[in-house]
């Protein structure tokens, strides 16, 4: 997660309109039964807190609403490649500093207003202005945006940056409408497939379908994301017939689902790193004999069987997916005598430390890394809070001693050249790669740069890396098009059908 790089509901108690069952599911007699005018009903477990897209942190509505309702320039592909959205056509000058972007025809906002080169201009300006928007570094390399026609907006850096292309398919590319008059927090006008059409805090968020939609129109009527942060709520929601869809299904519980009449479940890759954050700007976690003690007491696999097998080991900063991955779980792999030892060298003997996480996460995760622990002497109290106060406390007032989160977004080893992040990690070397691979336009010296940075930062027990989930989604037959892999990440529901 970026978490603070992340949108979160804000809060209107919108009155939701009743969910439709589809074919197979219980229901009165005026239910949906499938076709366009379908009602799906989406079972996700974290739910934004505010709907404006440009200051409120956390991945809750990146997941649903990019793609779905605001759309940038260009967008992302199913196997993280770049596609064009908004712009039918772009263009990178040979030095890498000039990006070119010719707008598509057609295309308005859902309040009607056509979108315009000037729309494009003022959204990134937007951004580049407001250190406070969510993700507003990701133009750091912009030096200037120019609409140089009618349908043509151009963008002058001050240095090359690779990764300027994905970060425009992110939250700072996404193009909003110039003097638009709504009430962020409450509303959304974007130019995607979907709309905003009411939302009840608490339980659920219903987008209904953009008929003025400049692309193929979604082929369902209606989508309904109810959240349900219990795992045994949603698996029985799911398995009673009050869900379509449930995404993350805990591992614990899919037993439930497995061999169910009229449901079957997906496994999907994802970039979730599950990290055990250390604050390495306070004691004891400024010395790395404790770092890695820590790292060495920790066993990846137990924590990955407590939550039912729904990951795979990490190791390092950079899931799979990404670039720059290579495998370092060989670095301070689980070695308990050494862990102790370390302790020892380190002068730490059986100290006291506090592991704060949101409750949305397992608390089997909490109880093996506590038994683990106390195994070389370190007694783990443990603090399971609601999301809110997990990023008032940890991220923004970086608060605490250990933290488990999930880091769901792709690309963001950035976060650990950034001695600011609150992680509090601070390593020059790291910094300096970090940059050298921004810089360069060639792929393989981008990926040799990100390989040497991550090991640095794994060598160095910046934090331990549990697991990179992989992800089970339920859907209930009938349903296509849902997407299975990055879940956490993005939800683009393009697809979405119901036979």
């Amino acid at each position: 997660m970026r978490p603070l790089h992340r949108t979160a509901l804000a809060a209107t108690a919108l009155v939701v309109a009743t969910s439709v069952a589809l074919a197979g599911c219980s229901g009165g007699p005026d239910e949906t039964r499938g076709g366009p005018d379908a009602t799906v009903r989406v079972g996700l477990v974290l739910e934004p807190t505010s709907l404006d897209i440009r200051t409120q942190s956390g991945n809750a509505l990146d997941q649903v609403l990019i793609d779905n309702v605001y759309q940038g320039l260009v967008g992302r592909t199913a196997d993280g490649g770049i596609r064009d959205v908004l712009a039918s056509s772009h263009e990178v000058s040979d030095d890498g500093l000039t990006y070119t972007f010719t707008l598509r025809e057609g295309v308005t906002f859902q309040d009607g207003e056509p979108l315009t080169a000037d729309d494009v201009v003022s959204s990134l300006e937007d951004v580049k202005a407001n250190d406070s928007y969510v993700d507003a570094d990701d133009l750091a390399s912009v030096d200037t945006v120019t609409a140089t026609g009618d349908d043509q907006v151009q963008l002058r850096l001050t240095r090359p940056d690779s990764e300027l292309l994905w970060n425009l398919t992110g939250r700072a590319g996404l193009v909003l409408e110039q003097g638009a008059d709504g009430d962020r927090t409450k509303t959304a006008n974007g130019t995607g497939p979907f709309e905003v059409a009411n939302w009840k805090q608490g339980d659920s968020l219903t987008f209904k379908r953009n008929p003025d939609y400049w692309g193929p129109k979604a082929k369902v009527g209606t989508v309904v994301f109810r959240y349900i942060t219990d795992p045994s709520t949603a698996v029985n929601a799911m398995a009673g017939g009050d869900l379509d869809v449930q995404t993350a299904v805990d591992g614990t519980l899919k037993g439930q689902l497995e061999g169910t009449s009229g449901i079957t479940l997906h496994t999907g890759k994802t970039t979730d790193k599950y990290t055990l954050a250390f604050n390495d700007r306070k004691a004891p976690f400024d010395d790395v004999r404790v770092r890695k003690a820590i790292r060495q007491a920790i066993d990846p696999e137990a924590v990955i069987t407590a939550i039912g097998g729904g990951g795979v080991e990490q190791g390092g900063p950079i899931p799979a997916l990404d670039p720059g991955y290579q495998d370092l779980t060989d670095v301070d792999a689980y070695d308990p005598a050494s862990a102790r030892k370390l302790l020892r060298q380190a002068g730490v003997t059986k100290p006291t430390l506090t592991l704060t996480y949101a409750n949305v996460y397992p608390t089997a995760i909490g109880d093996v890394l506590t038994s683990q622990l106390a195994d070389v002497g370190i007694t783990l109290e443990v603090q399971r809070v609601d999301f809110a106060t997990w990023l008032d406390t940890v991220f923004t007032k970086k608060d605490f001693d250990l933290s488990m989160v999930n880091h769901t977004e792709a690309r963001d080893f950035g976060n650990w050249a950034d001695p600011d992040y609150y992680f509090g990690y601070d390593n020059a070397q790291v910094q300096r790669l970090y940059a050298a691979a921004l810089a360069t336009t060639d792929q393989d010296e981008k990926e040799d740069a990100l390989r040497q940075a991550a090991r640095i930062v794994s060598e160095d027990a910046a934090a331990e890396w549990l697991y990179t989930a992989t992800t089970t989604t339920a859907v209930r037959d009938g349903v296509t098009g849902f997407p299975f892999d990055s879940t956490t990440t993005r939800l683009d529901l393009a697809d979405l059908a119901v036979s």
